[in-house]
């Protein structure tokens, strides 16, 4: 594999999606599906594919990789399903007789069947999908026809023929699944009102039904009628899972374009994605970037891309989604910022893909230039927490104590968003007795910054306190009274729900959690408590092993160390001979502790 596959598949995200494969003539030889793009793709390159020499020949031909992304797994399988048929790539296996994805269809009739499909016939029905789970569509069919009554023979309920009294009732009539409309006992109005009801459930707009439902089941329990409560439990459940509804292939039979937007301020980039969706599927997903030369506006911007693009794959789209209104008019096609809706969707998720080109483009510079990612993310740390200055030293101060025993406190730096460690710093606690992490915060801080004043050393752009709204007060009282208060930003994090605070703000601020601002000041937090746990763990052993050679002048730790992993304790070193002790620490130590035995005995 060479360094551009490893390079594309190094910044795929861990996210659902299709992956398309490029010979080296930019023909697609192959696409497919995962719900994690990244694993999926890189086992490809990892495997040796031995029992497969059809893999094995396709992986030799790939020379480019590319993707799209969407919200969910089961949106990988429609989106598979359209771009294969789209494509027809060499390696994929074709389905036979083209079979596709279930759709459910309400039928152009007097008194309209409702039914599972994969035929779409343009005869006046309406259709609803297609969609990936078929068990759970084919619940929701039989969901549908006990909580409304329609009819499910194919008899020709033309009205003559009703009146002509032809047909007779079925079981289904009488097991109550039917109304009976073929021997005129359901009128075509409350018929109607029952499809219309079918059609909202199925365009998503349930949540009238499903109220309904919740409440007939709240009284069915109130009554003890648990059965009935249930059974309506289980409708209300398929009612309320079946709202979230495909991105991939929308239920209206659109034939649109949809463009989104977005940019690098730093390099001057921007990046359009270009989504192409024909019979309200999507078959075709494209994106590119501009560098901008001077000023111009992301309207104009905008524009280009369409252009480019329209001519590009000759695009005869008469309707246009954009998240704003480029700069152009194009005779015969309207532009549409959609509010809500299926198009409100299709537009997030072109979104999703711009954006996250960006992060792959972002990704493969950083890789050329490490230096380039540290200060991008500490401009973003600067910009999410509205520093005056680029914080490229930052330190961080935990407390770690037991019960108020062998209190210490930690500082850690980072430097150009990475740990610094010969610059971290350990403090034993002098002025605090017992657990008070607001005096050890006070104490500790203005120890670290006092010295620091006086070895005239740079101050940090931001501190960073291990605490809520308590310890943060602490340290700011420190900096008050070394006269640095506001000359250096200070923030503090809590734990329980990661709020930032700010010095005399109530308010907390809450970070995006996959931002990189908010895992960078994690990366603080955790290091100076790692940190301080350790030297705490360090001064509490070494309290614990205090023992009666303490007292003998002469006699360190290390030698203590010795002689007890010889002799397991002082009792054994008193009974053993001189001539033993001395292999261990030499005559002049063994000396030493042999006249101090001697001397307490005489005592």
């Amino acid at each position: 594999m060479n360094e551009y596959l490893k390079n594309i598949i190094s910044n795929i995200p861990e996210k659902p999606g299709c992956y398309q494969y490029f010979d080296d003539k930019g023909i697609i030889i192959y696409i497919g599906k995962a719900k994690n793009l990244k694993k999926r793709v890189s086992s490809y390159f990892t495997k040796t594919h031995s029992d497969s020499p059809k893999t094995r020949i396709l992986v030799n031909k790939i020379r480019d990789i590319k993707y799209i992304i969407v919200d969910s797994e089961a949106d990988t399988l429609l989106l598979e399903n359209n771009l294969i048929k789209k494509h027809q790539p060499r390696y994929n296996v074709l389905l036979k007789d083209d079979k596709t994805y279930p759709s459910i269809v309400i039928r152009n009739e007097y008194y309209p069947r409702v039914e599972l499909t994969r035929n779409i016939v343009q005869d006046g029905s309406q259709y609803f999908g297609p969609y990936s789970d078929v068990p759970s569509i084919k619940n929701l069919l039989k969901f549908i026809h006990k909580l409304f009554p329609v009819r499910t023979c194919s008899l020709n309920l033309a009205p003559e023929k009703i009146n002509e009294g032809k047909y007779k009732v079925c079981l289904e009539y009488h097991i109550k699944r039917c109304s009976g409309p073929c021997a005129g006992l359901q009128s075509q109005e409350d018929y109607s009102e029952n499809i219309n009801s079918i059609k909202e459930i199925l365009k998503g707009n349930s949540s009238t039904v499903s109220n309904e439902i919740y409440k007939q089941m709240l009284e069915y329990s109130n009554k003890q009628e648990f059965e009935q409560a249930n059974k309506l439990k289980e409708k209300f459940l398929l009612v309320e899972n079946f709202k979230n509804r495909s991105t991939v292939v929308s239920s209206i039979n659109y034939n649109i374009d949809v463009y989104s937007y977005d940019e690098d301020e730093d390099e001057n980039f921007i990046f359009i994605n270009y989504l192409n969706i024909h019979n309200g599927a999507i078959i075709q997903a494209y994106t590119f970037e501009y560098r901008k030369k001077n000023e111009e506006e992301k309207e104009e911007l905008l524009a280009l891309g369409i252009l480019e693009i329209r001519q590009k794959f000759g695009s005869t789209a008469k309707e246009i989604v954009v998240p704003f209104y480029p700069d152009i008019t194009i005779e015969g096609v309207e532009f549409t910022i959609p509010q809500r809706g299926d198009k409100k969707k299709l537009l997030l998720l072109s979104t999703q893909n711009a954006k996250q080109y960006k992060q792959d483009r972002i990704k493969k510079m950083e890789s050329l230039n490490p230096e380039q990612r540290s200060v991008r993310i500490l401009k973003e740390i600067q910009k999410d927490l509205n520093l005056k200055d680029l914080p490229v030293h930052i330190e961080c101060f935990d407390n770690s104590n037991i019960q108020g025993s062998n209190p210490v406190s930690a500082c850690v730096v980072f430097k150009m968003g990475k740990p610094s460690k010969r610059d971290y710093r350990h403090f034993n606690v002098k002025t605090v007795e017992g657990p008070d992490d607001f005096s050890t915060m006070r104490e500790v801080v203005y120890r670290r910054y006092h010295r620091l004043l006086e070895e005239n050393t740079p101050l940090p752009q931001l501190i960073v306190i291990d605490g809520g709204k308590g310890q943060l007060s602490s340290a700011c009282e420190s900096l008050k009274e070394l006269g640095i208060y506001g000359k250096v930003a200070i923030i503090g994090i809590a734990k329980r729900l990661e709020e930032i605070y700010y010095p005399e703000d109530s308010i907390p601020l809450y970070l995006d959690k996959n931002s990189e601002s908010l895992k960078v000041i994690q990366h603080l937090r955790d290091e100076a408590h790692r940190f301080g746990i350790t030297f705490h763990r360090n001064q509490r052993s070494k309290n614990q092993i205090k023992s009666e050679l303490d007292n003998i002048k002469g006699i360190g730790d290390e030698t203590k160390r010795l002689l007890f992993k010889e002799f397991r304790s002082v009792k054994r070193i008193k009974e053993a001979s001189d001539e033993s002790i001395e292999k261990i620490v030499g005559k002049f130590k063994t000396k030493l502790i042999r006249n101090y035995f001697e001397n307490k005995t005489v005592k």
